[in-house]
């Protein structure tokens, strides 16, 4: 027959382990009730998105869903919508853009400069720490041209030349073109491979010399009815060919409906700096067009896309010129081919 005292110690030491329960317990009872109460006030929340309630479903899906309206008929010079271009197959390398780990259209970006008074080629190149001729080069210039109050340039971040890749370019032949290196060329441009260039991509070559003239036959030629207007009527052209190869469109308001100007497949989509929220189509015959400064994308790289096609909405994000609201419009790019739009 045990003692009184050891019969104590046992209770006791029942007790001690039994404690922490008592102690969650009270927890559970008491203390999470409170902080549901006050996730419920707007005090943080301990729901996970998954986890919450039925009656919140329907708002999470009107933010976060966009339709797409009924694209409106739009024709250019006479050119109808009755025959859009049809879908096509790409090589992967060509297409390339799906691969979704490239967020900039231009890996190393440059630098959207307007000409203020007393601007010369000379003094932006001091300016901006690179040569004269990369100034010249980039921006189809002589060394008798002459600036503009008002006109807008592009300033490479180094001196060098810009190319265009056009289809079946390689990465050795665009640095024997330049007499450039293609290490260089690939580091500078972030490529860990020399085949991660596509068609419509933009590649600063550090130290290179602009080529005379480069190899022609590469790209198709297209008929001035191939594309449409890429924003509705009355489609204002509020500034002429400027960098690279563009045109900007502007109703005058924000929101308009921006279209794909011809069939293909959405190669790019992404954000810069400069063009910020932007859209690059592929075409069959290589050509690539470029929809910049969008407020909303509504298409995906990889998918198929008709003339007419809404693929996002104007805006002023990147940089414009007003900046904010003033400044909404499309910047139209046409890569590899002339922009029939241009004035």
């Amino acid at each position: 027959m045990k003692s009184q005292g050891t019969q104590d110690d046992s209770s006791h030491s029942r007790n001690r382990r039994y404690r922490p329960y008592w102690y969650l317990l009270l927890v559970a009872v008491f203390v999470l009730p409170v902080l549901g109460f006050r996730s419920m006030q707007g005090g943080p929340s301990l729901f996970l998105l998954e986890d919450a309630p039925a009656s919140s479903a329907p708002e999470l899906v009107s933010r976060r869903t966009s339709f797409p309206e009924i694209p409106e008929l739009v024709v250019f010079q006479g050119s109808s919508l009755s025959a859009p271009t049809p879908p096509m197959t790409v090589t992967p390398q060509v297409l390339g853009a799906i691969i979704g780990s490239m967020d900039s259209d231009i890996r190393a970006e440059v630098t959207k400069y307007i000409v203020e008074q007393g601007d010369t080629p000379t003094s932006l190149a001091e300016r901006f720490g690179i040569s004269l001729n990369t100034v010249l080069w980039a921006n189809d210039l002589s060394s008798s041209s002459s600036l503009k109050l008002g006109q807008e340039l592009v300033i490479l971040p180094v001196s060098g030349a810009l190319h265009l890749v056009r289809p079946s370019d390689t990465l050795s032949e665009i640095a024997s073109w330049y007499q450039a290196s293609t290490e260089e060329i690939m580091s500078f441009n972030g490529l860990s491979l020399a085949q991660e260039i596509y068609a419509g991509d933009l590649l600063v070559v550090p130290g290179g010399i602009q080529p005379k003239s480069l190899p022609q036959g590469r790209l198709t030629p297209i008929a001035n009815s191939y594309f449409i207007y890429p924003i509705p009527a009355p489609h204002r052209v509020t500034q002429g060919l400027h960098p690279f190869n563009a045109v900007d469109f502007s109703n005058g308001v924000c929101g308009d409906s921006v279209y794909a100007a011809a069939g293909g497949t959405v190669q790019l989509t992404g954000y810069t700096s400069v063009g910020g929220r932007y859209v690059r189509i592929l075409h069959p015959n290589g050509v690539v067009t470029y929809y910049g400064h969008l407020s909303s994308i509504l298409a995906q790289p990889g998918s198929k896309v008709y003339q007419g096609q809404v693929i996002g909405y104007t805006g002023y994000t990147g940089y414009t010129i007003p900046a904010g609201p003033a400044g909404c419009h499309v910047h139209f790019e046409v890569r590899g081919a002339a922009n029939p739009f241009a004035k």
